[in-house]
């Protein structure tokens, strides 16, 4: 190998790996920092009208990913990953600046910010799409899961970094949570733009736009189906009787079945379907769809558990919980960064098969752990827990992903590293979904109780311990998730005809955490043992990808006429590729 192509390598990891730090810091960032986004521009999120505001800045920046992953991937195989991947650093900066200078106010100030939001989404879809293939064509084969695990160790570490500083950026300037990208876009723009090559293999051809409508289409109505589903509509606690919910999903699954009817039947697809044909795509693809299944709703619902009751417990008023949360959760994102490069470069050696699977069923014994924990539990048992969660998850991703990479035929590592990316962003916002979900039918069947015999003994009128009793829970669980104090909340104007002592115990740090306990344990129990078992499903299914296995090029064949005295020429074997092993 010469030195140039190993100088290069390394500029293309550093470079990718910065390009996904940023990208999944800024996905996770407006999380622990939405209550000073919304107070800098005056609008409550809790106010039923502005729900929609809250989740869209919450998921719409992984909606926009999860759709133009597999679309961008194809179109940097067509145009050039780096190309790509240099529009993907230029819009997102350009994107980050725009929302630091946002200068509307209430509904519009929302409107704008959530457009922007997307904005920033398109860019690092362009990132996320293009970076494992750039990180596939730089490295040689027995050096792939190094660099593709240290990078995914930068991209789910992103995730837990983002919580942190934005409850540090936050108090201090709400606009510095999306200046903070700003300097880095623009130095990894101009990087990239100076140092990064083509290396790829290029397919030119037309773009499939009836499948990418379709594909887009499709899969924006079933995500914006599951994020209103969790919604109350009418009577209900959550919105999945609601028929414009049903129609979203249903349109929705009915597109994804027309493209891949469609993909069929086309000269140029988006995406070549045969690829799930290769058993280590396939079993690779689906494995990181349940692990995001497993792993998506599991921040939302530590950082719940730690700011609706366990930190107000030990003393930590609601305004402060929120960076709290992400401090304690730290654990997590340590365990993640010891064992994913750690992983990714035995896989190189002994293949993805025993890791992934090994990650799987350590990851499912880690959530029934955290059922085993008691809701007020001590801080070292959880610690160990989630620490042992994220190695198991690092253990699982890095290995993966270049299993996955591996087994893509050159020219079409955009298009496969784009639906292996869509399958995990899919799959981390129905999480979401799912996870929310079961905990609002927990809290549903005994929470309303709780609360009326809690707040009626305590002085709150009949009238309103009544209506509070029947409020949906997800109004409790957005207060809790957004810092405000959840009685005072729901209390609103009756605290100031209460007594003064009175007032201040229900709004106090024990009062709220102690009633909703019981009824948060039942909801996030099941939440668990979903995750445990989607663990166990990707188990079987990493065992099931088979061996180490690469994907080797067909051989160039070179026809030249024989001249008297001259050997035939051999055709030329493709460089650094190993002879494929299917174990």
């Amino acid at each position: 190998m010469t030195t140039r192509r190993l100088q290069y390598k390394w500029i293309a990891l550093s470079n990718t790996t910065l390009g996904m730090l940023m990208a999944t810091i800024n996905a996770s960032i407006v999380i622990i920092a939405l209550p000073d986004i919304f107070r800098g521009i005056h609008l409550n999120p809790l106010v039923p009208a502005n729900t929609s505001y809250l989740l869209w800045m919450l998921l719409g920046f992984m909606v926009v990913m999860a759709v133009l992953v597999v679309s961008l991937g194809r179109i940097g195989d067509m145009f050039g990953r780096v190309r790509m991947y240099n529009l993907g650093f230029a819009v997102f900066s350009v994107g980050s600046i725009l929302l630091s200078v946002t200068w509307l106010h209430g509904s519009a100030g929302a409107l704008w910010m959530i457009g922007i939001r997307v904005v920033q989404g398109v860019g690092a879809a362009f990132l996320m799409a293009n970076s494992s293939a750039i990180l596939t064509d730089a490295f040689p084969s027995d050096q792939r899961g190094l660099a593709l695990g240290i990078n995914m160790v930068a991209a789910i570490a992103g995730s837990f970094i983002g919580l942190v500083l934005g409850g540090i950026l936050a108090p201090l300037n709400w606009r510095l949570v999306f200046l903070v990208s700003v300097p880095f876009g623009v130095f990894g723009t101009l990087w990239a733009y100076l140092k990064l090559e083509d290396r790829g293999i290029r397919s030119p051809a037309k773009i499939d736009w009836i499948g990418n409508i379709t594909f887009g289409a499709g899969l924006i109505l079933v995500l914006v189906g599951i994020t209103y589903g969790i919604l109350p509509y009418g009577h209900h606690t959550m919105g999945w009787t609601s028929p414009k919910v049903v129609a979203e999903l249903a349109t929705g699954v009915a597109l994804l079945i027309a493209f891949v009817l469609l993909e069929r039947r086309v000269s140029s697809p988006m995406f070549h379907l045969e690829l799930f044909r290769v058993r280590a795509f396939s079993a690779g693809a689906v494995a990181a769809l349940l692990a995001a299944l497993a792993r998506g709703g599991l921040m939302f619902m530590l950082i719940l558990w730690l700011q609706g009751i366990w930190l107000p417990e030990h003393g930590y008023s609601f305004a402060q919980t929120p960076l709290y949360a992400g401090i304690y959760m730290l654990p997590l994102s340590v365990g993640f960064l010891v064992a994913g490069p750690f992983a990714g470069r035995l896989a190189d050696h002994f293949g993805a098969r025993p890791f992934t699977t090994g990650g799987m069923i350590a990851a499912a014994g880690s959530f029934l752990l955290l059922v085993a924990l008691p809701i007020s539990f001590p801080y070292w048992a959880f610690g160990l827990v989630i620490f042992l969660n994220g190695m198991a998850m690092g253990l699982f991703a890095a290995p993966n992903q270049t299993g996955v990479m591996n087994s893509l035929p050159s020219d079409q590592r955009g298009a496969g590293a784009g639906m292996a990316a869509t399958f995990q962003n899919s799959a981390m916002v129905l999480s979401i979904g799912i996870f929310f979900g079961l905990v609002i039918v927990g809290l549903s069947t005994s929470l309303p109780g709780v609360l009326y015999h809690g707040l009626s003994s305590h002085g709150v009128s009949h009238v309103d311990a009544l209506r509070i009793s029947k409020l949906p829970p997800v109004g409790s669980l957005f207060a809790s998730f957004l810092g405000y104090n959840p009685i005072g909340t729901l209390l609103g104007p009756s605290l100031h005809h209460m007594p003064h002592a009175t007032a201040a115990y229900l709004t106090g740090h024990r009062f709220f955490p102690t009633l909703v306990s019981h009824p948060f344990a039942n909801g996030i129990h099941e939440a668990f043992f979903f995750a445990a078992g989607c663990c166990v499903v990707a188990a079987i299914a990493s065992w099931l990808r088979g061996g180490k296995y690469y994907h080797v090029e067909a051989p160039a064949q070179v026809t030249t006429e024989a001249v008297p005295g001259m050997a035939p020429i051999a055709p030329l074997e493709p460089e650094d590729e190993p002879v494929p092993a299917q174990v």
